[in-house]
């Protein structure tokens, strides 16, 4: 977020040509993976509006009649995928609307689009396959797995990294005002232009980016492993959560959502020598159905070794969240949890997910999420083009590397941040070999470096 002249004026000692340096380097590897997750996520703020425009041929159906039951209709989408057993059966939220029904062979998932009244089936399509799926897909683990999660994992933390050091580069020195510290100055052209408009635009947009991406590091794969194990140490374990961690289990997804699933027994799975009574469907709707839970409202057969069915909102604003345990012979409601009932590090975690979504408080949420990514792609641009016009032929344009040791400061800033992101750890220090035991030793890569 600034020129090479300010290092020498507004740097004390060390700490600022490294900082800088940090900086760069955070840019450099980051850029990529932060145009990729700026689009994606950008993209992925609207996805109720997206898929209700998507779906919109199987929502405006024309009814002539009453509609069949649930069960003739989970029979139908059954039918129309041979092999397969129930899933999840999602309440319908308007009577001229296709009934969802989610059918699976072992973790294969399928939503069949089936016609109320008539029991048609309308629609097919893997969940996988879902629009708004691979969008989450790619922007959590760059649809390559969980070799994906972690890379984009360590993007995230690269970026932090570059905040934080762009935040320090920002801050204001030697009595500057406003002007190129709160609002960029437009007319100073050139060099002074892109850099205000990189360090203004950084600082407006800095704290919901890192809300936004450490919101994100409990469904990246190291890092959510690495939090979780921390629970159990300090006893905060819970049997739930709701978020998935790595690509495993976002392949164990919320059937309904295709988003952060709840990480355990995958809804719906029945055993080989057993099926679900599939009458009890029209007495659990006929429960579920009055209590007006947020959409979408699953409701799954038993899992495992488990007699009763359950009944669960998968709105992505998961503070509003709630599961149903029902007895399928009567219909009745044997347990209920909601949000408040869940363990704080969940709430919490829960809380950011939902806010990562855009869908914690509506349409403003989304606007700020839009702003964030737009932010983050200008800072992008500006970045790159303060990096162009400044790199000299022959050489990569990197800030110099302090002759000096590292700080106490900068050693401790190391150590927080390597205790609190430990992929971040073991990257950094992987860079720190491969540049004091080779790059430094090649002397035309070092100077192209500026390693020298």
């Amino acid at each position: 977020m600034t020129t090479r002249s300010q290092s020498a004026s507004c740097g004390p000692g060390i700490v600022y040509p490294t900082g800088w340096r940090w900086h760069f380097d955070a840019g450099l590897f980051c850029i990529p993976f932060v145009v990729v997750l700026a689009v994606s996520g950008a993209v992925y703020l609207f996805k109720p509006q997206v898929e209700a425009w998507l779906d919109r041929p199987y929502d405006r159906l024309s009814i002539a009649g009453p509609a069949a039951g649930a069960e003739a209709q989970v029979k139908a989408a059954l039918a129309a995928v041979p092999g397969t057993t129930l899933a999840a059966y999602e309440v319908p939220r308007s009577p001229n609307a296709a009934v969802r029904v989610v059918v699976q062979r072992s973790r294969d998932k399928t939503r069949v689009y089936v016609h109320p009244e008539t029991l048609q089936v309308l629609h097919l399509i893997h969940e996988d396959d879902r629009f708004m799926r691979l969008i989450f897909k790619l922007h959590g683990e760059l649809l390559i797995g969980n070799f994906g999660s972690a890379i984009v994992e360590l993007a995230a933390s690269w970026t932090i990294v570059m905040i934080v050091t762009g935040l320090y580069l920002w801050w204001p020195r030697q009595g500057r005002g406003l002007a190129g510290t709160l609002y960029p100055r437009l007319a100073g052209g050139g060099r002074l232009f892109w850099r205000d408009l990189h360090a203004v635009t950084g600082v407006w947009i800095s704290c919901f980016t890192l809300f936004l991406l450490v919101s994100g590091l409990p469904s990246a794969k190291v890092w959510g492993a690495y939090f979780k194990e921390a629970r159990r140490l300090t006893g905060a374990a819970v049997v739930r959560q709701d978020w998935p961690v790595g690509a495993a289990d976002a392949a164990i997804p919320a059937v309904a959502t295709g988003g952060h699933g709840e990480h355990g027994t995958a809804p719906g799975h029945v055993p080989l020598d057993r099926s679900p009574d599939y009458a009890a469907i029209d007495r659990l709707v006929g429960t579920v159905a009055p209590l007006d839970l947020a959409a979408p409202v699953l409701i799954s057969p038993p899992a495992g070794r488990a007699v009763q069915w359950t009944a669960k909102s998968e709105t992505q604003n998961r503070p509003r969240r709630v599961t149903l345990t029902l007895d399928g012979a009567t219909g009745a409601v044997l347990k209920r949890e909601g949000f408040t009932d869940r363990h704080l590090l969940d709430r919490i975690v829960a809380v950011g997910v939902a806010a990562h979504e855009g869908q914690l408080f509506g349409w403003p949420n989304q606007l700020l999420g839009l702003l964030t990514a737009c932010g983050l792609l200008l800072l992008v641009v500006s970045g790159v083009t303060m990096w162009w016009r400044r790199r000299l032929r022959g050489s990569l344009g990197a800030p110099p590397r302090s002759p000096a040791s590292v700080s106490w400061g900068v050693g401790a800033l190391m150590l927080l941040f390597g205790v609190s992101f430990p992929l971040f750890a073991a990257s950094l220090i992987l860079v720190l070999f491969v540049e004091r035991a080779l790059l430094r030793r090649i002397p035309g890569v070092s100077e192209w470096l500026g390693l020298a």
